[in-house]
């Protein structure tokens, strides 16, 4: 689940990336265009309910590709992305529209 609260002059938009409750893992990280694709940028904290999460402040006015690294090995998608766009790999990327 994807929450976006833009800035007064919309230049930036804080997003708020969530993986519900119910997934098995040690760790989650946010990697994706806005962070060069570093797993250590953005890890996801494991909230009381079981969920995962993290916010942070990105560019607005720009589409950028990402995707959650559960346990440094398995690469999962966001449900509430605006758009699944195939990547280089064979795969998919979720696409977020600031």
């Amino acid at each position: 689940m994807i929450s976006k609260s833009y800035s007064k002059n919309r230049t930036s938009c804080r997003v708020t990336f969530k993986v519900p409750k119910g997934l098995e893992a040690q760790s989650v990280a946010l990697l994706g265009d806005f962070n060069e694709w570093e797993a250590d940028a953005h890890p996801l904290t494991n909230r009381k309910d079981g969920s995962w999460s993290t916010t942070v402040s990105i560019k607005a006015a720009n589409e950028y590709r990402f995707r959650y690294l559960v346990d440094g090995e398995t690469w999962i998608n966001d449900e509430g992305v605006d758009e699944l766009v195939p990547n280089r790999f064979g795969g998919q990327d979720g696409l977020l529209e600031l």
